[in-house]
């Protein structure tokens, strides 16, 4: 099971790296406007603390302008895989892209019959965006496992990378369903380490160590 954390702050992606446990980072303009720097610029940076896929979205919303986007992305660093969303003109591109040699991670997947076309496109990422299936009254996990059986049956290089993680549990259904990953918010890898029996247990064992000093 593959974890990425979906930012573009720098140093929470340094922390999440020091832990050992990042295989790639999701990122795309909204969250890097919010760090006030170029886009170009972060993810240059993003690309040398981790080794790993480092997705980066296109804005451009017609097929010759995201594949123009998504080249010049992609010849910043052999790590970056293109983003683009689901949508005709996105289809287009990411067959474009991928028959020149790129990666694309399709995005804004809310169905299985999206992310069907997503595979037969070439896409090497599918990212099913399960918290906001969540937010509109449908189980988001539930298409993931549609997605998951649909694909099962076929030899599309296409692996799925769940996406709008909100929380701990969408990680876990997603590693019992057998995504091949999830991409989270620092907040959600925070979550996942911690356990109040573990900080009880580690302050049992410190009290204990103290006393067998005296």
């Amino acid at each position: 099971m593959n974890l990425f954390i979906d930012t573009a702050e720098v140093a929470e992606i340094r922390e999440a790296q020091s832990w050992g446990i990042l295989d790639g980072v999701t990122t795309n303009p909204s969250l890097v406007a919010k760090t006030g720097r170029d886009f170009e610029s972060v993810l240059r940076e993003i690309c040398s603390i981790v080794d790993g896929p480092i997705s980066a979205e296109v804005v451009s919303t017609d097929a010759p302008g995201m594949v123009e986007e998504g080249a010049r992305l992609a010849r910043l660093h052999r790590n970056v895989v293109v983003e683009c969303p689901v949508t005709p003109e996105g289809l287009k591109a990411t067959r474009s892209l991928t028959g020149r040699g790129h990666r694309v991670n399709v995005t804004l997947v809310f169905s299985a019959a999206q992310a069907l076309l997503a595979a037969k496109a070439g896409a090497a990422f599918i990212s099913p965006f399960v918290g906001r299936l969540d937010d509109v009254g449908h189980d988001g996990m539930d298409v993931v496992g549609q997605i998951l059986e649909m694909l099962d049956h076929y030899t599309y290089p296409a692996e799925v990378l769940v996406a709008s993680v909100r929380s701990p549990v969408h990680v876990i259904r997603a590693a019992q369903m057998g995504a091949h990953g999830a991409t989270c918010p620092f907040a959600v890898l925070q979550q996942l380490v911690k356990h109040p029996l573990t900080d009880v247990g580690l302050e049992r064992f410190l009290a204990d160590w103290k006393k067998a000093k005296h």
